[in-house]
């Protein structure tokens, strides 16, 4: 297995001390969507598993212990619940984009890293999906 491969199956190491990096996630949200392009698939409702991170620019100063202080993850699964709610979409991309536009919208947020599995679309695989990388502003 080349290097390359090697490193795709590492942890994600986002968080720095030094940069001032703070690194937000979502690990194995499982909610079920109106998703897919087959006939089969509208108006029936299928689990898909999110995951989700974030490079997160920590604020200068102290937390203060107050919430608004900081990027708060269940808003970010509220923004996917509500992305979800909007109706059906036909790809798994499409609400990959979303989701990430959703976590950039915060301005503290520099990247956002999406994955998104449908569990039970393909009887062979555990899941089938897509991850998505962006970044603010780009």
């Amino acid at each position: 297995m080349s290097d390359r491969a090697k490193s795709q199956f590492q942890p994600l190491r986002i968080a720095d001390a030094k940069s001032r990096i703070r690194h937000v996630f979502v690990r194995d949200l499982e909610l079920n969507a109106n998703i897919g392009v087959h006939r089969f698939e509208k108006g029936q409702l299928q689990p898909v598993r999110f995951n989700i991170d974030l490079t997160v620019e920590e604020m200068d100063g102290d937390l203060d212990d107050r919430l608004e202080n900081v990027v708060d993850y269940e808003e970010v699964v509220k923004g996917v619940k509500t992305i979800l709610a909007a109706g059906h979409l036909n790809l798994v991309e499409t609400l990959a984009e979303r989701v990430a536009q959703h976590c950039l919208a915060d301005r503290r947020v520099k990247v956002a890293r999406v994955r998104i599995e449908k569990l039970k679309i393909i009887a062979e695989a555990q899941s089938v999906g897509v991850e998505i990388e962006r970044v603010a502003g780009g």
